[in-house]
């Protein structure tokens, strides 16, 4: 059972401005799942469509509510927060913690949606993976700064991500020229299995043989100092979904947390896949 939220600076809960987008994103999550009223939420919060991109779900408000109805009866005792939200146009990126039964098990979700003319949610993609409340230079997952800055720098912060994930994470680029995008005075990595500071991501890029690699950016959300992608990408050779949200200042990296799942066999999907 991993470390109570409850704990001095565990998990933060989401204090940002609400528009009516971002309304209806987090209402989903904690009209609908936290507080078990998936029907309701999905026919207040979606739009005439709403296509779904978790291979386990169908598309459509039925799928919704078969789903996470199911999922509530196993799941009696849901401690759902919301940890930050950026809002970028018609889409929007969510950073998520659950805690289910008491902690029995513990998740980290990074989810991006679309948006109608109304605000409302028209489709939704996520990667989840396992909460950490002990990174190896002392974070959890979701700890550290929640503000949106910089509103101004939000086209060049995407630009400087994008250009990160393409030129040095991407097969065939040049992870040499990651100085040009991580800060070396400040570097703080919420990865479960990396260190802070830049010499342990550069050893991880450097590296000929590193399982993962990134084949191609799905989505890119940002807003002032944030930016957060969704990536198809590979671990080994296997399908993985990634999904990493990256803080910015000064035109440089200086925080990372992240979250990556294997796609399972398309025989297994019940709509038209994680992308």
């Amino acid at each position: 059972m991993g470390r109570s939220p409850g704990y001095a600076g565990a998990v933060g809960v989401y204090g940002g401005s609400m528009t009516r987008k971002v309304d209806h994103a987090i209402g989903l999550y904690l009209d609908g799942i936290r507080d078990g009223n998936p029907r309701e939420a999905v026919a207040k919060h979606t739009g005439d469509r709403y296509t779904q991109h978790s291979t386990g779900v169908r598309d459509g408000a039925d799928g919704f509510v078969e789903f996470f109805e199911s999922f509530i009866e196993r799941n009696p005792v849901r401690d759902i927060r919301i940890v930050r939200a950026l809002e970028d146009g018609q889409h929007l990126f969510v950073h998520a913690y659950q805690s289910l039964n008491h902690g029995e098990a513990e998740w980290v979700t990074m989810d991006f949606f679309d948006t109608d003319e109304n605000d409302k949610i028209i489709e939704h993609w996520d990667v989840i993976a396992p909460y950490s409340d002990a990174t190896p230079s002392g974070h959890t997952s979701v700890d550290g700064p929640t503000d949106v800055t910089d509103l101004e720098r939000t086209d060049e912060n995407k630009a400087l991500v994008r250009s990160l994930i393409e030129d040095v994470l991407m097969s065939g680029g040049n992870p040499h020229n990651i100085d040009r995008y991580i800060s070396a005075d400040q570097y703080t990595q919420h990865n479960r299995e990396v260190a802070d500071g830049i010499d342990d991501f550069r050893g991880i890029a450097l590296d000929p043989n590193r399982p993962l690699e990134y084949d191609e950016i799905v989505l890119l959300v940002g807003q002032g100092n944030f930016a957060a992608t969704l990536c198809r990408a590979n671990w080994e050779g296997a399908p993985y979904a990634q999904a990493d949200l990256f803080r910015l200042e000064d035109g440089l990296v200086v925080e990372h947390w992240d979250a990556a799942e294997p796609i399972g066999p398309e025989s297994e999907w019940v709509n038209s896949g994680k992308f």
